[in-house]
């Protein structure tokens, strides 16, 4: 690339509570002229982009699609045009930020277009603002410490099922577990082996319509989660 090349923002705007929105990333995001936020192919809806609407000062608006599958070849080729797209606009030497539901480096899209800008054009500058995490969320909503004390926390992904579930209980005080409307019955059923039914509560649309919080997850035995979905699990008990 020659010439003046743009900024690239990284914005978490949050887990959905448009309210939980850091005041850094409102800056950005009244003065910046392109925004642009990952949707899937499948649609055309982005929460991101819904949340952030009213912070957005004329700025264009463009979604980025991002196929839901784990063939990595596919994935590659996605982030590939995605971040090619994204370094036109930053090519015409006006800033860009790219918004995404929590925090940008955790579990999010935005970690994959960072690495392939990278790659692609090493010289690119991009900040991060980061965003409130749904669990830090759901911790606050429940009133649920995540850590105390000397004690440990892992957050672990439930996409794939429950295998990585045992082995974090075995090294960790507190899990959280996202990702886990796809797989929740054997997620339970993992959890009633390992008694730890009674120390796990599960929180749905955090900060969204539709919210729900159930402590006893035996009420959502054969019952399917809601998409976003979580369970924290504290190996000690709840402590309320």
């Amino acid at each position: 690339m020659t010439g003046k090349i743009g900024t690239l923002y990284g914005i978490g705007v949050g887990p959905g509570d448009p309210d939980l929105i850091t005041l850094k990333a409102v800056q950005v995001l009244s003065h910046i002229p392109h925004l642009f936020a990952s949707g899937s192919t499948k649609n055309s809806y982005s929460l991101a982009m819904n949340i952030v609407r009213r912070h957005v000062n004329g700025a264009g608006i463009e979604r980025l699609p991002f196929p839901m599958t784990r063939d990595p070849q596919v994935l590659q080729a996605a982030w590939e045009t995605n971040a090619r797209r994204v370094l036109e606009v930053l090519a015409t030497g006006v800033d860009a930020a790219f918004v995404t539901l929590g925090d940008p480096l955790t579990y999010s899209t935005f970690g994959y277009l960072l690495k392939t800008l990278k790659h692609l054009c090493p010289e690119v500058r991009v900040v991060t603002i980061p965003g409130i995490t749904s669990y830090s969320a759901a911790a606050a909503l429940t009133q649920t410490p995540l850590t105390e004390g000397e004690e440990s926390f892992v957050l672990v992904s439930g996409a794939e099922g429950a295998a990585r579930l045992r082995e974090m209980v075995e090294h960790s005080d507190n899990i959280v577990m996202l990702k886990t409307y796809r797989n929740f019955r054997e997620i339970y059923r993992t959890l009633e082996e390992m008694d730890l039914l009674d120390r796990a509560i599960c929180i749905s649309r955090c900060g969204l319509e539709g919210e729900t919080v159930v402590e006893n997850l035996r009420d959502y035995h054969e019952q399917p989660l809601p998409y976003l979905s979580m369970i924290i699990i504290k190996k000690k008990g709840k402590g309320y």
